[in-house]
């Protein structure tokens, strides 16, 4: 079994620093990968780039993925995590700014197991992280705890 981890797919500085912070304050001791785009995390996912010498089993427990980002967005990031056999059973937290339907419907599509819209209050905010870091972390059974 590996250790629980978190991957914090996220480009905004604030939101990664306000997760951080939520982690803390719900005593979320799990070490925390942040990446800051698309590629990278799949670079992480994947044993590519900068992150070849990864033990690839060590697998997030959860991935909170923005999906407003560089280089490649979250949901073509979420669809090829689904279409890849070592990462399709992954829980994946789409957590953005966006309001769109069309982002919500096509999250789900591609198998998001959850979309949460990040709340623009900071005492908001804070308190969703800390019920999904909650949740994902404590809770949830995931495959990596197999």
């Amino acid at each position: 079994m590996t250790k629980n981890t978190v991957l914090l797919v996220e480009d905004n500085d604030d939101d990664v620093q306000l997760m951080l912070y939520a982690f803390k304050k719900a005593q979320i001791d799990v070490p925390v990968i942040v990446v800051k785009d698309g590629v990278e995390a799949l670079d992480y996912l994947f044993n590519t780039g900068k992150y070849a010498d990864r033990n690839p089993q060590d697998t997030p427990t959860v991935i909170f993925l923005d999906l407003k980002m560089p280089k490649i967005n979250g949901l073509e990031v979420l669809e090829r995590i689904r279409a890849d056999e070592r990462t399709r059973l992954l829980p994946v937290v789409v957590l953005t700014t966006s309001t769109e339907k069309s982002d919500l419907l096509k999250s789900y599509e591609l198998g998001a197991n959850s979309y949460v819209h990040k709340q623009i209050n900071f005492d908001r905010f804070s308190q969703v992280a800390q019920q999904l870091s909650q949740y994902w972390v404590n809770i949830n059974r995931s495959i990596t705890q197999l």
